[in-house]
């Protein structure tokens, strides 16, 4: 404990810094030099030499006559960008137009307003299919995890959603050798990690996980060992141009996209960052190569990919969510949109209007079981699993339209959304579709979207 002086203010601890910090009311509790009173940011106390804000960063101050010797060492200095950041190239254009439309939030719209903007997405859902086909299916490679009894509710539940995503692959030829498997929106890399389980036999297999964030406890650790290349990308798919990969230049293998739970905007980036290439590379045809692939039941297919300017899609799996986090500049269905008289006004309504699909049915789970819930969810987060919007819901909403509608027109919202996807895959030559892999009590999030080359 301090010792207490006669003032009744408590002294430093031992070694540490002397100076008082009267906002806290207490001394500083930094570690101080062999024979010095004060830490580095109270050294001015006992000094002559004056201490400034470091350009850098504010929040910490360097000696003025330093300067200059701090800026080549301190960590808030911007590190270079890797040779696959290009800024924005999947971020979509904006348009001087765009740029004046002001979004409006769902509890300042009228009740006219709401009624109207619920007639145009059905009008909009005129002869699309709003009902996915179901496809629970599962993978042996988790047999053995699925049926651990140390499992936890939460944690089964991930392991059904990652079983099924394998299942669909498998079901879509998906799951072979020679091809790099590339997860947007890694996290942990856990579905990178099932791949490789359920191809250890496969020969030339590789991954590459790509996530924004630093994220702990990651299973690339645990394929060290292994033949297979895990590389992991800290990057925001909106600056990643995979065509500048060094991984994907040497390997020059076909790549297979997956993602689980790739939130909102993420989807849109993603698919931009697959099927986009710069207007230089478009300009600039590259020459074709031809690969052979081997295939089930042992045949060898011959296909044609381009030289290393190109990144060649075999297929994609991602299971998506959070459809109320999408934006307009970063859509990739802006066409189809377009094509049933509707913008970014509708667009804006649709994207907040979508979180009615989930947001009751989590405030019910909360209610039943708040301790629960809040677990899962911070779970959930950590996997990119879905989460409530912030908007809140208009008295006149909650007394004209029941929740068991309101829930309808949510999973309306996101499955017009999601048709703006399927056109733009279509558009580029791929045939996609949408399936419910898990069922609603697994995840409200159960939508995966899939594409193989048509």
């Amino acid at each position: 404990m301090a010792a207490v002086e006669s003032d009744g203010v408590s002294a430093p601890l031992p070694g540490r810094c002397a100076f008082y910090v009267a906002k806290k009311k207490r001394y500083c509790k930094m570690v101080v030099g062999n024979g010095k009173k004060f830490c580095g940011e109270h050294a001015d106390s006992d000094s002559e030499r004056k201490r400034i804000p470091c350009p850098l960063d504010p929040k910490h101050t360097v000696f003025e006559d330093s300067l200059a010797k701090h800026l080549k060492k301190c960590n808030s200095k911007e590190k270079p960008k890797p040779v696959y950041y290009v800024k924005d190239i999947n971020a979509g254009s904006v348009t001087e137009e765009e740029n004046t439309i002001d979004e409006v939030s769902i509890a300042e719209r009228s009740k006219e307003e709401l009624n109207s903007l619920i007639q145009k997405l059905k009008t909009a859902l005129n002869g699309l299919n709003t009902e996915p086909d179901t496809s629970l299916l599962s993978h042996p490679a988790l047999n053995d995890a699925l049926n651990d009894p140390k499992n936890g509710n939460f944690a089964y539940k991930h392991l059904k959603q990652q079983a099924s995503i394998l299942g669909n692959m498998e079901d879509l030829e998906l799951l072979g050798p020679e091809r790099c498997y590339v997860e947007f929106g890694a996290g942990k890399g856990k579905l990178s990690h099932w791949i490789h389980v359920a191809l250890q036999e496969a020969e030339n297999v590789h991954f590459l996980l790509v996530e924004r964030s630093s994220t702990r406890f990651k299973v690339d650790g645990k394929h060290k060992n292994t033949d297979s290349t895990f590389d992991r990308l800290q990057v925001d798919i909106q600056h990643l141009d995979l065509s500048r990969v060094p991984f994907l230049q040497e390997k020059q293998l076909p790549v297979i996209a997956v993602g689980k739970h790739l939130c909102g905007a993420a989807t849109d980036l993603a698919l931009r960052c697959l099927f986009e290439r710069s207007a230089k590379d478009k300009d600039c045809e590259p020459p074709t190569k031809r690969i052979k692939l081997q295939e089930k039941g042992g045949e060898e297919q011959t296909r044609s990919i381009e030289s290393s300017e190109e990144v060649v899609v075999l297929g994609l799996t991602v299971a998506l969510c959070c459809h109320h986090r999408c934006e307009w500049r970063h859509y990739v269905g802006k066409d189809f949109f377009r094509e049933r008289g509707l913008g970014e006004t509708e667009f804006s309504a649709f994207q907040r209007m979508s979180s009615w699909a989930t947001c009751g049915m989590s405030r019910v789970k909360s209610s039943l079981n708040p301790e629960k819930s809040t677990q899962e969810n911070v779970e959930d987060g950590e996997e990119g699993e879905h989460e409530e919007s912030s908007e809140n819901m208009p008295d006149h909403l909650n007394n004209d339209i029941s929740a068991e509608e309101r829930e309808h027109v949510g999973r309306l919202c996101k499955m017009l959304i999601n048709h703006g996807r399927l056109h733009y895959l279509q558009q580029r030559g791929f045939k996609p579709s949408l399936r419910y892999y898990t069922s609603r009590d697994v995840s409200l999030e159960n939508v995966l979207l899939t594409a193989l080359p048509s």
